[in-house]
Parts: C-alpha cells; sequence; structure tokens
C-alpha cells in the first residue's frame, strides 16, 4: 500500500472498525453500510459509471506501480492446442494450427530475454491469461524467468488465469471495453495469432484505431499467412474501395518468432498519412 499522504482517518481504518460496531437493527440494515464496502451497492445499475473507472484505475495503478512502461500484446485463440495435445484437437486444421503455440512461446522467451534488459519495465508480454495461445505466451516469458501480464474477463463457463502468468500482474475484468483499453495503451508490437472471434474483434478494433489515427502506428504482425490470407481477403476489401491501398500496409506477416523480433527491433516508424479516414 503507497504511503499516506495526509493525517485524515483513512478508509482501511474506518472500515475495520465498522466490523466491530454493536449489533443493532440500525447497524443491520445496509444502509448503515459504508458505502466503499458495500458490494450490493456497488453492483447496483446506477453505479456503472463507478465501476468502469475502478476498472481502468485498478490496474493502471498496479501497473505503474510496478514501473511498467510498455508492452507486447499477443493475440490469438484460445483453443490452439499445444503440440504434445494435437491429437485431441477437433479438426485437423486445428491440429495443424499447434505449431503455433511453440511460435508464440517462443516468441514471447526472446521478447522477455530482451525485456530483461530493462528489469521488465519495457516490453513486458501481455496476452489474455487463458489458454492457447495466451497460455503459450506467458509460458515463454515464465520459460525466460520474466515477469508477463494476463488480462482476464469473466465469462460465464468457468475458467481460471493460465499458471504461468505472474500472479501479481493477473487481471480480472467485468467490461471488454476496458480490457481491450489496457490492452492497448502500453502497447508497443501487436502479435497476432490464428484465433476465432475473439481474436478478431481485438485485431479488427486495433487496425482500426491504427486506421483513423486514434493509435499510433507499431508492429502489427500476422502470424502465419496462409491462415490468415484463407480467412480473410484483404486485397478484395482494398478492389472494393472499403480501404484503401495503404491500409494493406498497416500489417505485415510472419510465420516464425525470429522474423517478428527482427521486425520488431528494427522498426522505423512510418510518416504520418495524409488520407486517414475521417479527416
Amino acid at each position: 500500500m503507497p504511503n499516506r499522504r495526509h493525517s485524515l482517518r483513512d478508509a482501511h481504518s474506518d472500515r475495520t472498525s465498522a466490523k466491530d460496531v454493536p449489533d443493532t437493527p440500525q447497524t443491520r440494515s445496509p444502509a448503515y453500510r459504508l458505502a466503499f464496502s458495500d458490494e450490493d451497492f456497488m453492483c447496483r445499475e446506477e453505479l456503472r459509471p463507478v465501476r468502469l473507472q475502478l476498472e481502468l484505475l485498478k490496474p493502471q495503478m498496479l501497473l505503474d506501480e510496478r514501473g511498467i512502461t510498455s508492452t507486447i500484446v499477443l493475440f490469438g485463440g484460445a483453443r490452439i492446442p499445444k503440440p504434445a495435445d494435437k491429437h485431441k484437437a477437433r479438426t485437423k486444421v486445428l491440429a495443424d494450427l499447434s505449431r503455433y503455440y511453440d511460435e508464440a512461446r517462443e516468441f514471447a522467451r526472446l521478447m522477455t530475454l530482451d525485456s530483461l534488459q530493462s528489469q521488465c519495465r519495457e516490453n513486458v508480454i501481455v496476452t489474455g491469461g487463458g489458454p492457447g495461445v495466451m497460455e503459450a505466451g506467458n509460458r515463454g516469458a515464465a520459460d525466460a524467468g520474466g515477469v508477463s501480464i494476463g488480462l482476464n474477463i469473466v465469462l460465464p463457463h468457468e475458467q481460471a488465469p493460465n499458471p504461468y502468468v505472474t500472479p501479481d500482474l493477473s487481471f480480472n475484468f467485468h467490461y471488454f471495453a476496458i480490457r481491450k483499453m489496457h490492452f492497448l495503451m502500453r502497447a508497443r508490437a501487436i502479435c497476432i495469432f490464428p484465433g476465432g472471434f475473439g481474436t478478431m474483434d481485438e485485431m479488427f478494433e486495433t487496425l482500426t484505431l491504427i486506421q483513423t489515427g486514434r493509435m499510433q502506428r507499431i508492429p502489427f504482425l500476422l502470424f502465419g499467412r496462409a491462415f490468415w490470407d484463407q480467412i480473410i481477403n484483404w486485397q478484395a476489401l482494398a478492389d472494393a474501395g472499403t480501404i484503401s491501398d495503404q491500409d494493406l500496409e498497416l500489417f505485415r506477416y510472419v510465420d516464425t518468432a525470429q522474423e517478428a523480433i527482427d521486425i520488431i527491433q528494427n522498426w522505423e516508424p512510418a510518416p504520418a498519412r495524409e488520407d486517414i479516414p475521417g479527416r
């Protein structure tokens, strides 16, 4: 806990004292609870703006306290199996995609070796904290002896963070929008591995932010050209005029961890565009 900067009684003390009040009809009433300690009150519909703010602030403050200034983001499918488990995959394609578990793990390992030079303050791996590609990213960081961040989201089915996330950098979110903000606020590079709806949602939102100038251009790498060319016909979008030819330069294809490392380490920011949509 940060040192106190004032002489007033702090909230922790009052919360502790409030547990020891006499048991009376008045003190048993929900109205008597301290507002910030009243979970039922905090979950009321009218308190959504407060919850949004808290969900933005908590990870922000804890990452600031750790001195983390930049991250390398890994997006990718939760269903991508590790190679040892590819025989359990539901489809042959999914089994073949298991190679990207190893590529994500190796990429995160190499990137974390670089991060260690800054005492894990720069270029820290961040994933969604779940299985598949996310697990591979956190696992690679652990292989290198570094730290990594996991940004989990509460889902209807049972889940838990993968065991390779650094425990005090393991966060849980209610709001997808705030979670995605935290993915991008410190991002120095974005790596997109094969995945499904969630991966594509994250990919297209980030591309839109870069395309429209709401986010600076950074290395944006699609792992697995064969996969992505089959899923998205980027050239058809440009030919139709719904995106510009210049938008096709916002991302690069890679197939190996080393290719991605080379692009990130030799990255030179592109000049500002003059045809940003909406201008």
